[in-house]
């Protein structure tokens, strides 16, 4: 693509082990490319795979001189992915989209139109969420959290689909945050977001990669990352326990006087209680404290978030 001819529209989509969506996702995908008739490129991040995902995105790539395919030497994770997708992109507007199609890749149109109003950040909004009702309603809980403590106005969270200027995709990519959510580190950098809705449908082939506990995790991630809340909450937390424990101490005490000592068992398992709380509440001071300060090792370690693979150059379609 010469520079004459330079996308102003680039879409960025990880793939790990998507050998049962690539096909029917481009597919899906260059005819609504196509038919939008700007400029585009299709960046595919192939996150160390370990099918047949890469050679499949490669065969595209020689096919289409739109699509450029990027490769990890091994899984690095969906941030990272995203994260080579966003600093490689050179379109004025850079999409964001899962490889599993339950964003239809016919709702991007919608994303450059309100590009084109002068939003530099589409949020979206997952309509009629094709998923069970126990992660429909997970989602609901963790999103109201999220929004509570970290201050961030989304609605959300979780959905793949959305879109960045130029500017915020590469103060996204710079960061080279090791753990970070990338809609909400964009929020941070936006002028004027917005949020729509857009459709979402059933996975069409292959396995969420996505876990409960992945999903717990990521969140984990989000309220830590950009926001001091657990902490706060914490110190809230240790001084009303600590509250509580003078005010049960002195109950005892004066029932202890009243009653005398055998009605608290010589006071040993009061004891007992009292330590118990007390080195639960130490163990998730630790703990919380424990992220923060890994958060700061990671950075200063400064090691890169992800390593490309070497490629073989494109072959020229016939």
């Amino acid at each position: 693509m010469t520079e004459a001819t330079a996308p102003r529209l680039s879409v960025v989509i990880p793939c790990y082990n998507e050998e049962e969506n690539v096909e029917g996702l481009l597919a899906a995908m260059l005819p609504v490319l196509d038919g939008m008739e700007v400029p585009f490129e299709t960046i595919l991040v192939d996150d160390g795979s370990k099918d047949k995902t890469l050679r499949m995105l490669l065969d595209a790539r020689d096919a289409r001189p739109e699509i450029v395919v990027l490769s990890f030497v091994r899984n690095y994770g969906q941030h990272a992915a995203v994260t080579a997708g966003l600093e490689a992109a050179r379109g004025e507007f850079v999409v964001t989209l899962d490889a599993d199609l339950q964003n239809p890749p016919s709702e991007i149109p919608k994303l450059w139109a309100e590009f084109e109003r002068g939003h530099d950040l589409v949020a979206t909004i997952r309509e009629d969420r094709q998923d069970t009702w126990f992660r429909k309603r997970a989602s609901a809980l963790v999103n109201r959290i999220t929004r509570r403590m970290s201050g961030i106005r989304l609605n959300d969270f979780g959905c793949m689909l959305r879109g960045y200027s130029k500017e915020i995709a590469q103060a996204i990519a710079k960061r080279h945050e090791r753990n970070t959510f990338i809609p909400a580190l964009g929020q941070l950098f936006a002028r004027n977001p917005v949020e729509i809705l857009v459709k979402h449908d059933e996975r069409q082939g292959g396995e969420s990669k996505y876990s409960f506990l992945r999903l717990i995790r990521l969140n984990l991630d989000l309220m830590t990352g950009f926001s001091l809340a657990p902490l706060r909450l914490l110190i809230s937390a240790g001084i009303f326990v600590a509250g509580l424990g003078i005010l049960f101490g002195v109950t005892l005490l004066v029932l202890r006087l009243w009653f005398g000592a055998e009605w608290a068992a010589e006071g040993v398992f009061t004891l007992f209680a009292i330590l118990f709380v007390f080195v639960g509440a130490q163990f998730i001071a630790f703990g919380l404290l424990g992220e923060y300060i890994g958060r700061i090792y990671e950075a200063v370690r400064e090691r890169p978030p992800y390593v490309l693979a070497d490629l073989p150059e494109r072959e020229e379609a016939e």
